[in-house]
């Protein structure tokens, strides 16, 4: 079947298809495939689609332009506390346990491409994904601290199992930028490869993924994620209700403005 993309349930979702590989585009470049609803959901809708699909073997997850995914749409994020309206940021927060999970569950391996920032929301994204190949200029964060804001997509649960809770604390406290190499180092991604040879390296890993025995492979993925999944749904209610808390402060308030006027915040603890 043809590379060239082809328009899914939604526009900020392209699909194309290669033998019994399916790639899914993150398709908002002008906002580096920041995290709103309207993704969120649209993504949930083809890894629901996907998993009754049995002739899809593998998945690559990737993003449109220069980034893999920059987090929550923070213009949206920004508005909505203004206006105290954080049933919105609920919104989005649903969709992202909803979609979460929906990828736990789903039967064929899932390869996340990571061809450029992948912060926030964005990494737990990725995390979500059972095999992380990075561009060698991708970069990592969990940049929630910056904006006073919590980890959600996940990230509580995934990432203290790939680098230790110390580590994890590090990084969710500080919100701190690690390169690709250091990703790698770490044990959040299993190769970096040149960025031109991104696309090209991610396709042959997901070839050869496709060609594996499909019971072993979906057997092996079943054993290795499901087993947690109520750990994972904790983890993710947890992160919501956190999330929340931390979204209706003034810290937050302060984190998001200070973003955007480009200053340093001023977290007072309220």
């Amino acid at each position: 079947m043809s590379n060239a993309p082809q328009t899914a349930p939604s526009a900020v979702v392209l699909e194309s298809r290669e033998g019994s590989v399916l790639t899914l585009l993150m398709n908002r470049p002008e906002k580096l495939n920041a995290l709103n609803e309207e993704l969120a959901s649209a993504l949930l809708a083809a890894i629901q689609r996907i998993a009754k699909d049995d002739s899809i073997r593998c998945v690559i997850l990737t993003g449109a332009g220069r980034a893999f995914n920059a987090g929550g749409d923070l213009g949206l994020l920004s508005d909505a506390r203004k206006r105290g309206a954080a049933q919105e940021l609920e919104g989005l927060l649903r969709a992202g346990h909803e979609l979460v999970l929906a990828l736990c569950d789903l039967p064929q391996p899932v390869v996340a491409a990571i061809n450029g920032p992948a912060a926030g929301g964005g990494m737990n994204l990725a995390l979500a994904c059972d095999i992380l190949i990075a561009a060698d200029n991708a970069q990592f964060a969990q940049s929630f601290a910056k904006i006073g804001l919590f980890p959600d997509f996940g990230g509580t649960y995934s990432l203290p199992r790939l680098v230790g809770p110390a580590k994890a604390a590090e990084l969710f406290i500080t919100g701190d930028l690690i390169s690709a190499a250091e990703a790698h180092r770490l044990g959040i991604v299993n190769h970096v490869v040149p960025a031109e040879r991104l696309m090209d390296e991610t396709r042959a890993l997901a070839a050869r993924l496709a060609a594996a025995p499909p019971l072993t492979a979906r057997a092996v993925k079943r054993v290795l994620r499901r087993n947690d999944r109520e750990a994972l749904a904790r983890a993710l209610d947890a992160e919501a209700r956190q999330q929340v808390e931390n979204f209706k402060s003034a810290d937050a308030l302060e984190g998001l403005s200070s973003f955007f006027e480009k200053r340093k915040p001023e977290f007072k603890g309220s």
